[in-house]
């Protein structure tokens, strides 16, 4: 059972007349770690402000564990409620520990005393935070990133279950903006506190955020990565055309200007252990799976995929996010005994994807063996996006059907072409995007698991 801690029930605010934003359902469970995303003067931070109760909304209600916030004493909301803001000051000169103590005000006496309990807690936030050492400096002389991670340790000597962050990473250079996202990262899931954080950069919000919430005075988008930042989606947020994939070298999604050429190498941790069982198999290569082997590791599906020369650009993220693939040396054509890997993977799955990769002699074998295994009533899914890249040389007709694209892509005088047919006549679905893909493999998932 889902445990919300913070609900927005259909909220409506506006600092004049004209409201901000209406009709905004938003609910955050214990554990999460959501980051909304949006142009300036959307209402992010506004929205942060009512989740504090700080502003109180013209409609709706904000709910903090079942209780209307309105309800609710300050001093209760600060004990689970901690904010930290674009930008901290003060004018007096409070060194860092005297400031982080400033954290323990929801639980002090009137008089103000320090107890054993917040001298602890104290000291567990400078530490978790890095900044144990900074403890007698004067804040105002310290640098913006460790004023940033000073302004953390006093939200964490509040012991909330809730951390809103507006705008961690505003004004900080790269080491900084890392360091305060993975110790964000780090809380989330060590010490299970519930992250809120608004955001500008959408890269580092995939990297670090497993929910994003797409926000236009209103909620457009919530969900992982995958399903939030959507290329369709984001040129109506941000008015600006921009592409969606996954940089060579790297495992999660990136978004560029549409004219980028760059292929930056970046360092990245393994990923979890890989899972035995894989309910799905994919084929592609190419590229054509990198979108969708970053989705189904978002949605917790295990998959095998293959076979992939090795040097193929989606060999590279499937090692590190498939949990079996399937690999044959690089330009050679599909071995025997690499065909009968990939029958028993697909024997072994629950559903299958064939990713929308151009059709040639070497991976007409893959193409046979999906069309074998729906022939046996393995559910087949073809992703199939109509903004999917086809050879320059290739006229369509504008907004081709799904054969048509495929024609296009086809190498092999109309084998391949036959082979999609035969898939659908089996059956096969067609899925227009990544989202609507993993939504038909879940079911085909959940109607196996009925079956048996």
């Amino acid at each position: 059972m889902v445990n919300t801690l913070l609900q927005l029930e259909s909220i409506t605010f506006g600092y004049t007349d004209q409201p901000l934003f209406a009709g905004v359902n938003l609910a955050l469970a214990a554990g999460d770690m959501a980051a909304l995303l949006g142009p300036n003067g959307t209402g992010k931070t506004t929205l942060l402000m009512l989740a504090t109760g700080a502003l109180h909304p013209q409609r709706g209600r904000v709910m903090l564990n079942g209780h209307d916030l309105r309800s609710l004493p300050r001093r209760t909301i600060a004990r689970q409620i901690a904010v930290v803001p674009q930008t901290f000051a003060t004018p007096f000169a409070f060194t860092v520990r005297e400031l982080v103590g400033l954290g323990r005000t929801p639980y002090t006496s009137f008089l103000g005393t320090e107890k054993a309990a917040d001298r602890q807690a104290i000291e567990e936030a400078l530490e978790a935070t890095g900044v144990a050492a900074l403890a007698g400096r004067i804040f105002n002389e310290l640098s913006g990133g460790e004023k940033q991670r000073v302004a953390l340790a006093l939200a964490l000597a509040q012991q909330p279950k809730l951390l809103l962050l507006d705008e961690p990473t505003a004004h900080l250079d790269l080491k900084y903006q890392i360091g305060v996202l993975e110790l964000a990262q780090h809380l989330n899931r060590e010490r299970g506190i519930t992250i809120f954080a608004t955001m500008h950069d959408l890269n580092l919000a995939a990297r670090y955020f497993p929910r994003l919430i797409l926000f236009q005075r209103g909620i457009v988008a919530d969900g992982p990565p995958v399903e939030a930042l959507q290329g369709r989606l984001l040129r109506r947020v941000y008015e600006v055309p921009v592409e969606i994939g996954i940089l060579h070298g790297a495992e999660h999604l990136s978004i560029l200007p549409p004219t980028s050429s760059s292929r930056e190498q970046h360092t990245v941790p393994e990923h979890e252990p890989k899972q035995p069982h894989p309910a799905i198999h994919v084929i592609g290569g190419g590229g054509s799976a990198a979108i969708l082997m970053r989705g189904l590791a978002d949605a917790d599906i295990p998959f095998s995929i293959g076979a992939l020369n090795l040097g193929d650009s989606d060999h590279a993220l499937a090692q590190r996010l498939a949990a079996e693939v399937i690999s044959e040396q690089p330009y050679a054509p599909i071995a025997s005994e690499t065909a009968e890997r990939v029958r028993a993977a697909l024997r072994q799955a629950q559903a299958q994807i064939i990713c929308p990769t151009l059709i040639g002699p070497g991976n007409l074998v893959l193409l046979r063996l999906a069309l074998e295994a729906a022939q046996e009533k393995l559910p087949a899914i073809l992703l199939e996006p109509s903004s999917a890249a086809f050879p320059e040389s290739t006229h369509l007709p504008e907004n081709p059907s799904t054969l048509a694209r495929i024609a296009a892509r086809d190498y092999t005088n109309g084998e391949g072409l036959a082979i999609y047919t035969a898939l659908l006549s089996a059956g096969a679905q067609i899925a227009k995007d990544v989202p609507a893909a993993i939504d038909l493999l879940r079911a085909a998932v959940n109607s196996s698991h009925v079956a048996r």
